[in-house]
């Protein structure tokens, strides 16, 4: 991975502490013997925690957050179903 570059994970479908499905979203980046991280949410776009990366990069992955949110729901319904993992 180069020093630009962010990797991002996602979960299968999860419930918050009121019981509402969310997926959780992890990016991370390396660069200068160092390893960014920040762990947002979808529906929402919310960054729940953060570590070296700046507030412009933070404002940026949320908006990508919210701007992909459709496409993170739908991958992660398809992971989240284990009975389309046997097909």
């Amino acid at each position: 991975m180069g020093k630009d570059e962010c990797k991002m994970t996602f979960s299968a479908f999860v419930h918050d502490k009121t019981g509402k499905k969310i997926v959780r979203v992890s990016f991370e980046r390396e660069g200068n013997g160092t390893v960014d991280r920040a762990e947002g949410i979808v529906p929402g776009g919310t960054i729940q925690s953060h570590q070296g990366f700046s507030d412009e990069e933070l404002k940026r992955l949320s908006d990508y957050l919210v701007n992909n949110e459709q496409d993170i729901l739908a991958r992660a319904k398809a992971i989240s179903n284990p009975m389309r993992w046997m097909s």
